[in-house]
C-alpha cells in the first residue's frame, strides 16, 4: 500500500488532498499544528479508514518537529511514497517589505522554504531505497517567472525559491524514479478550500474566467494524478489551478 504524508492535511485544502488519497486507497500520515478540533473531526468523519490514517503534531518552521514527523510515519507504515508540503505559513496583513519584522520574515522563509529542504533530507533516503517518490510543492500564480507581489514580498521570494529548488530536486533525483512538481493554486477562499468541484458549479463567480471559484477538489485531483506511478514523465513542471484568474495583479493600482 503506497502511503503520502500531507503536512497541514486536516483542514482547507490539505483536507481535501488527504480525503483523495484515502479515497484512492493510500496510508496517509497528517500533520497538524495546534488545531485538535478539526483533527477530532476528520477522525470521526472518516473513522472507516482508521486503520491508513495516521496524526502527528508538528509546527513545519520547526527542524525538530519535522524530524519527528517523518520518523512517526515511517515507524507507522513502513515507507513513504508521496511527500505533499501543503502546509506553509501566510501573512495575510497587506504590507510592504519594509515594513516586515524579521520575525516574520524568517517565519515565511522557513515555513515555505526551509521546510521543504529539511523534509527532503529525511525522505529521500527513503524514496531512494524504494526506487520511487513523489514531490509536492505549492506555490502561486506566476512563481514561475519570479514576478514582483505588492504586499506578498516575503512569501513570494520564499515560492519563487521553491520553484527553483522544486526543478533541482526533480533533475538530481529522477534516476532514483523520484519526481517533484508545483501547483500553484488560484485564488482559492474561505469555505471553497474544503469544497468539491460540484460545490463550485453551483454558484458564479465574476472574478475567474471560467466562471467558478477554484476548490480544494481541484487541487486534490491534480496532486493525486501527479502522484500516479504513471504519471513519472511529469517533472519539475510547476503548474497553474486558477480557472485563468489573475490572481497576483488583483489589488495594483
Amino acid at each position: 500500500m503506497r502511503h503520502a504524508l500531507i503536512t497541514a492535511g486536516s483542514k482547507g485544502l490539505g483536507k481535501k488532498v488527504t480525503e483523495e488519497f484515502l479515497k484512492n486507497g493510500f496510508s496517509v500520515t497528517v500533520s497538524y499544528r495546534k488545531d485538535t478540533s478539526a483533527v477530532k473531526e476528520f477522525q470521526a468523519k472518516f473513522s472507516h479508514y482508521q486503520n491508513r490514517l495516521h496524526f502527528v503534531q508538528a509546527d513545519v518552521t520547526k527542524k525538530e518537529d519535522l524530524s519527528k514527523m517523518i520518523d512517526q510515519s515511517l515507524e507507522q507504515f513502513g515507507r513513504i511514497d508521496c511527500l505533499i508540503n501543503n502546509a506553509g505559513p501566510y501573512i495575510f496583513e497587506r504590507k510592504k517589505l519594509a515594513d516586515y519584522t524579521d520575525e516574520e520574515w524568517y517565519q515565511m522563509i522557513e515555513g515555505n522554504l526551509s521546510s521543504v529542504f529539511h523534509l527532503f533530507k529525511k525522505v529521500v533516503p527513503i524514496m531512494r531505497k524504494q526506487n520511487y517518490g513523489r514531490i509536492i510543492t505549492y506555490g502561486f500564480q506566476g512563481a514561475a517567472t519570479s514576478p514582483g507581489w505588492l504586499h506578498r514580498s516575503a512569501f513570494s521570494a520564499a515560492k519563487v525559491g521553491l520553484v527553483s529548488l522544486t526543478k533541482s530536486i526533480s533533475i538530481e533525483e529522477a534516476e532514483h524514479g523520484i519526481t517533484a512538481n508545483m501547483i500553484c493554486p488560484g485564488n482559492i477562499v474561505g469555505e471553497m478550500k474544503e469544497a468539491t468541484i460540484e460545490d463550485s458549479r453551483e454558484m458564479t463567480d465574476p472574478n475567474t474566467p471560467i466562471g467558478r471559484s477554484g476548490t480544494g477538489e481541484d487541487i486534490a485531483r491534480t496532486i493525486a494524478f501527479l502522484c500516479e506511478e504513471n504519471s513519472d514523465m511529469i517533472t519539475g513542471s510547476i503548474i497553474e489551478v486558477t480557472g485563468g484568474a489573475n490572481v497576483i495583479h488583483r489589488f495594483h493600482v
